[in-house]
């Protein structure tokens, strides 16, 4: 049985393309004891992978060159050589862009598609949800009645992030990139206003106009010339959880603007950045609060879902072109 397999074939300079991704088919070689054979079924892209293809220090190693992609995977037990798993089981794990991965029983933690659907794991249920959760809660601290703006709102971690600020009741600013997100803000998850950066003649005006007492919080998703606006209405003892800054991952030049610090003295501004791997012994906390807001209905969430294994790379490279809302899955096999 042959396994299509997604491999990172060059580091890109700027945006990636056809020639960072090379598609293989390769064996499978039989299980050992302890092991199992896994059949992916959703497989997650971040933006956080865009800099693992850079050979460049950073919290996390690298892709290794003409190796297989790897990332978050759902997926379907095929056969067993571990007596903690049987065929048929659903997983989730660290797993490679492939059809199909061996792995230990150790690397693998089983779900119940009962609870909630599978695909919730990579997303409100997994690293997007935990990664709002504990940023907003632990470094944002919010208190009833502040103002919290969000950028990149309408993705996976940026639409949780809003919705739990309406749950600490906070007044909710997102900042997105089409009406059709800001419609989505507003209608179906309650955000109090939201911003399209793409169409709005003077951001810091619209900014000025949304949060007339100020900005309490900012969740920083993007980085930029966005951030760099919203900062101008930070209030004194403002905090800046600092996640993701999907804005400069595709420069081919170093990014220069305007320096912060000035501004965090002024004001006695906490700025912090974070990964949710900080959090890992507080996960079970995390997944348990989002799991009951999810049934509450609290929390709403969305997918955009792509079919086919080959479609995995330009998935990924939809992250950098704004084409996504809520979290992106490829669908690559059904579930039995």
């Amino acid at each position: 049985m042959q396994n299509k397999q997604i491999l990172l074939a060059s580091r890109p300079v700027g945006m990636p393309d056809e020639r960072t991704f090379e598609i293989r088919e390769a064996a499978i070689p039989d299980l050992s004891d302890g092991e199992v054979l896994i059949r992916a079924v959703y497989v997650s892209v971040d933006p956080y992978m865009r800099g693992r293809m850079t050979d460049a220090e950073s919290y996390i190693e690298p892709f290794p060159l003409n190796e297989v992609i790897t990332g978050g995977v759902v997926g379907q037990i095929e056969r067993s050589a571990s007596p903690d798993f049987n065929e048929g089981d659903f997983v989730i794990g660290t797993l490679g862009w492939q059809e199909y991965s061996i792995a230990k029983a150790k690397e693998v933690r089983k779900i119940d598609p009962a609870a909630a659907p599978i695909s919730t794991h990579l997303g409100i249920l997994g690293m997007p949800g935990l990664t709002a959760y504990f940023g907003l809660l632990d470094i944002g601290k919010p208190r009833e009645g502040e103002t919290v703006v969000v950028s990149g709102a309408a993705g996976a971690v940026g639409s949780t992030v809003g919705q739990i600020a309406k749950i600490k009741g906070c007044r909710t600013i997102g900042i997105a990139g089409s009406d059709e997100k800001i419609r989505y803000l507003v209608e179906d998850l309650g955000f109090d206003d939201a911003i399209n950066y793409k169409t709005t003649p003077d951001l810091r005006a619209e900014l000025k106009e949304k949060c007339p007492d100020g900005v309490d919080i900012y969740f920083d998703n993007v980085g930029g010339e966005i951030s760099d606006k919203v900062h101008a209405r930070l209030n004194r003892l403002a905090r800046v959880p600092v996640c993701g800054a999907i804005s400069t991952y595709n420069l081919k030049e170093r990014d220069i603007g305007p320096r912060v610090q000035t501004l965090l003295i002024k004001k006695s501004i906490l700025m912090q950045g974070f990964t949710v791997g900080d959090y890992a012994k507080r996960f079970k906390e995390g997944a348990a609060d989002l799991g009951k807001w999810l049934g509450e209905g609290r929390l709403k969430y969305e997918e955009t879902v792509r079919e086919g294994f080959e479609n995995i790379p330009d998935a990924f490279l939809d992250l950098f072109r704004g084409k996504n809302t809520g979290k992106l899955l490829v669908k690559v096999s059904d579930p039995k």
